[in-house]
């Protein structure tokens, strides 16, 4: 694969698709910008090796859908394509409320914090001291005429002065230390717009589950409603003498079957509402949805379009908090390179001192001192190499790691693409399945109140008939889960290309470019 560079962005970016990333990100750079004057690159990634297509391979045939060149234009609140509006406010309390979000919006500002404390020696430092002092000086071998004793003499001085110092960034060590705590903060930025679009996926599926839970609740009901009255009309043909002790025997057993899976689904119900309860930071008293009784699954969206291309992955949060990480780790190279070449150092002071203190305002008792200092290291052990040998291992380290991190993120988008396809066929066959056994069922019972079967052959009606019922929601649970992980697996969501968007980058433009492994000291950061 050609590597390229990717697409240019303005410096000292701040990932802000949603509103508290704004806010907290936006923060954190108001903390760290006043300091220094420090840019970090735009985003580059390591070569993955690989070939990569100009569309996702699962999404579609080539002269369908969308044209591959034009990449579908992202959608943030991607939970509203559902149509459920329990769906949306259960999303947007738990983006509100939660408190892993209000966490990781935390680490954004101790990230802008540690920013700033990375650049402040770039800038010269000040600060202001008063120094009052009692000293008594004892003169040994003086003794007082006339009496015992040593002489001795007591002094009291008052001085203030304001002292500066400076670090010339002759070759660039501070600026890659400062622009490495930028590039942190961009990745903590990152992090929480992945913590947020995590978020999102984790509410949308509890909300389902809850959603699933309701309607396996009620086809357990139905299931035993029908086993009590099938267990009624048994129980009376028995009476009359017309049916055997075994059918009712069987009907009795049936009834149990279905009292105990009635109570096993309230289970589930039951802690599917208290998992959306501490999601949406709310007490687990397990009452969420109770009013949900006549909710059900909703339809899957309309399908994915077709020619989704490749590097549309590129949004992914994760990936651009590792690939700022990388290009921190690069910068660590840099300053580690440069803690080999000599600092300069300039320090200055200029203040009063006096044995009165009223005399400091007077410029008779000015007293400054100007410095600067050379300091070349010659010998340490070995620590500034290893150093550098370290901060290189672990940039390769990274780089690594960010080619296999993004691998799985491709692999997750095709494997959910193709999953639908076959979740879809699935789902199909399933609605076939229960239609077909309803209709068994009541073919079966009718036969048999006619006396032209045996009980067997209805009691196996109806359990097929709750177990295709069963496995079809469960198909359109699963269906619609699988939809939310390609949504996270994509970074968000999509929209068709509407007139006037600006066409995506090409497939000649679907690669990904290599980062600069290291740099020189004294080159830009």
């Amino acid at each position: 694969m050609s590597a390229h560079r990717g697409a240019a962005r303005p410096e000292a970016r701040v990932p802000c698709a949603t509103a508290p990333v704004a806010v907290a990100a936006a923060a954190a750079l108001a903390l760290f910008l006043p300091a220094s004057c420090v840019s970090v690159p735009p985003e580059q990634h390591p070569d993955l090796r690989v070939e990569l297509p100009p569309r996702f391979a699962a999404a579609g045939d080539e002269g369908e859908g969308t044209d591959p060149a034009a990449g579908p234009p992202a959608e943030p609140a991607w939970w509203t394509t559902f149509g459920d509006e329990r769906l949306d406010r259960i999303v947007e309390e738990a983006l509100a409320s939660n408190h892993d979000l209000a966490a990781a919006a935390a680490r954004v500002e101790a990230a802008g914090a540690g920013a700033r404390i990375a650049g402040a020696d770039r800038m010269p430092q000040a600060s202001f001291e008063f120094d009052p002092a009692r000293r008594r000086q004892n003169f040994i071998g003086f003794p007082i005429p006339g009496g015992g004793g040593v002489l001795s003499t007591t002094t009291t001085t008052f001085g203030a002065s304001l002292n500066l110092s400076w670090e010339v960034d002759l070759w660039g060590r501070l600026r890659a230390r400062a622009a490495a705590g930028l590039a942190d903060l961009e990745a903590a930025g990152a992090d929480l717009e992945g913590a947020r679009l995590s978020l999102a996926g984790q509410a949308a599926k509890a909300w389902f589950a809850l959603v699933e839970g309701v309607e396996q609740v009620a086809l357990a009901r139905d299931t035993l409603q029908n086993r009590r009255l099938t267990r009624e009309r048994i129980a009376r043909r028995y009476e009359l003498g017309v049916r055997p002790a075994l059918d009712l025997r069987f009907a009795l057993a049936a009834e149990a079957r279905a009292e105990a899976e009635l109570a096993a689904r309230l289970q589930r119900l039951d802690a599917a509402r208290r998992q959306v309860d501490v999601l949406l930071a709310r007490y687990p008293d397990g009452r969420l949805g109770e009013d949900a009784g006549s909710v059900s699954l909703p339809v899957l969206p309309e399908a994915v379009p077709p020619g989704l291309p490749a590097d549309l992955v590129a949004r992914r949060p994760d990936l651009r908090a590792a690939e700022r990480r990388l290009l921190a780790s690069g910068l660590a190279v840099k300053e580690a390179r440069a803690a080999l070449y000599p600092s300069f150092r300039l320090t200055g002071s200029a203040g009063r001192l006096s044995r009165e203190l009223e005399q400091l305002t007077k410029g008779d008792f000015s007293v400054w001192s100007i410095a600067g200092s050379l300091l070349q290291p010659l010998f340490q052990g070995g620590r500034l190499r290893a150093g550098v040998r370290l901060a290189e291992a672990r940039q390769r380290e990274g780089a690594e790691a960010w080619v296999q991190s993004a691998l799985r993120a491709f692999a997750e988008v095709e494997t959910s693409l193709a999953a639908e396809t076959h979740l879809r066929a699935q789902e199909r066959a399933l609605a076939e399945a229960a239609e077909q056994s309803i209709a068994a069922r009541r073919l079966a019972e009718t036969r048999y109140d006619a006396g032209l079967v045996d009980y067997l052959s209805v009691l196996e009606a109806q359990r097929e008939e709750t177990l295709a019922r069963g496995l079809l929601i469960d198909a359109r649970r699963r269906l619609l889960e699988n939809r939310i992980d390609l949504h996270l697996a994509l970074g968000g969501g999509w929209r068709a290309p509407q007139a006037g968007d600006e066409p995506a980058s090409g497939p000649e433009d679907a690669g990904i470019a290599r980062i600069e492994m290291g740099g020189r000291p004294g080159g830009s950061p």
